[in-house]
């Protein structure tokens, strides 16, 4: 048994925060969870205080740290500091006291904290994609710098480090590999006539026939940007070229990733789609721990189905190939464009086919830059928003 380990969870009030809180619970004895934080949602936040009674607790404003404090009195999270604002998150994220911080807050908001846990020399469960599309030089060399290590969580990615060899130092030709094969549900538009697209609401892109998500990544698997946006992690993650990352579509979701290697032999990790199961992966490596998750009954299963991903369908995907092939600042004017867009959409100020047209616009138009520091990264963040912003909603 390892000595218990202690946490910082960065946006616990997702999703990924619910399912990582749930796998915790399962093992008392061997973590502890020293810091949380949350953007606006102060009864959620206020309730896995008093559950889990961390020493923090941040909120992204003064008035939801107020709210919080408020929430707290007379319960057993009273003892919980409330702390606010950005220099709190990146200061729960380099405690002393806390090994390892689980990145799980959405979009580019996520960067900053991540970066000071890499720097920090934490444990670093990343959970967060966006960290390493907009600045996966700048975050590698923190984490090498550091001295932390680093474990992807999204599934995919944790599906791949599972598949590749325990001794894996980031050559995937020393060790064998010919391909990444990243799979790819295909959203819950994938089989809508293409020219019903146009009319997709909100509701209707966000409902995911397979993953319990938020609403932002939930269109992002509609558009099918967040596998894009996967591409780009994984060959930050692996050292691996566009051309050795591929995506297939499996409307499963039971196989989460592929490794092909050059004798022919390709090795999958498969599982019920249950983001518990990378969760507790990454906190117990290189031990197994239980997740909660039910085994795969393969009894039960029936077939496994793999199709191409249609480019005409799904251009954001097309887009995000482009922009890792670009390089620079190319990948973070993407993510920023898109999290514009489907903010736009998710307002009723886009429609869903104007979420590609308005990223391939802000692309088109800046072009992409030398990256050297992360002011390069956060100036090109910046000029991409305010470009996505001021374009009309036809893009």
């Amino acid at each position: 048994m390892t000595s218990r380990q202690r946490l910082t969870l960065l946006g616990a009030t997702g999703s990924i925060g619910a399912s990582t809180l749930d796998v915790l619970a399962r093992h008392p004895q061997r973590f502890e969870l020293v810091a949380v934080t949350g953007h606006s949602r102060v009864a959620p936040m206020a309730a896995l205080c008093s559950a889990h009674r961390p020493r923090w607790a941040v909120m992204s404003l003064p008035e939801g740290a107020e709210a919080l404090r408020v929430s707290l009195r007379g319960t057993p999270g009273a003892d919980t500091e409330v702390l606010c604002g950005p220099a709190a998150l990146e200061q729960v994220a380099c405690l002393d006291e806390v090994d390892v911080v689980m990145a799980a807050i959405v979009g580019a908001a996520g960067l900053p904290s991540a970066l000071a846990a890499a720097r920090a020399g934490k444990r670093v469960l990343l959970a967060n994609k966006e960290a390493l599309v907009m600045a996966g030089r700048v975050f590698l060399e923190a984490a090498r710098v550091g001295g932390g290590l680093l474990l992807p969580v999204d599934s995919e990615h944790n599906a791949i480090m599972q598949c590749l060899p325990p001794d894996f130092a980031g050559d995937l030709r020393a060790a064998g590999v010919r391909r990444l094969v990243l799979t790819a549900s295909g959203g819950p538009l994938r089989q809508w006539p293409l020219e019903s697209l146009a009319t997709v609401t909100p509701a209707q892109a966000c409902a995911h026939p397979n993953w319990v998500m938020g609403r932002k990544i939930s269109v992002d698997s509609a558009t099918m940007m967040n596998k894009g946006l996967e591409v780009i992690e994984a060959s930050w993650l692996f050292g691996a070229r566009a051309g050795e990352i591929d995506v297939v579509i499996h409307p499963q979701s039971v196989i989460h990733s592929m490794v092909e290697y050059l004798d022919g032999s390709v090795i999958a990790q498969m599982g019920n789609p249950d983001m518990r199961t990378p969760i507790a992966h990454a906190l117990g490596f290189p031990e197994r721990i239980e997740s909660g998750v039910r085994p795969l009954d393969f009894l039960s299963l029936g077939a496994l189905s793999f199709e191409q991903p249609d480019r005409v369908r799904f251009p954001c995907l097309r887009l995000a190939y482009e922009a890792l092939a670009s390089g620079g600042t190319a990948p973070a004017i993407l993510n920023a464009a898109n999290e514009v867009a489907v903010a736009r959409f998710l307002d009723g100020e886009l429609s869903f086919t104007g979420i590609a047209s308005l990223i391939e616009k802000v692309l088109e138009r800046l072009p992409a830059a030398p990256v050297a520091q992360l002011n390069d990264v956060l100036a090109a963040d910046r000029a991409a928003r305010d470009l996505a912003l001021g374009l009309g909603g036809g893009a």
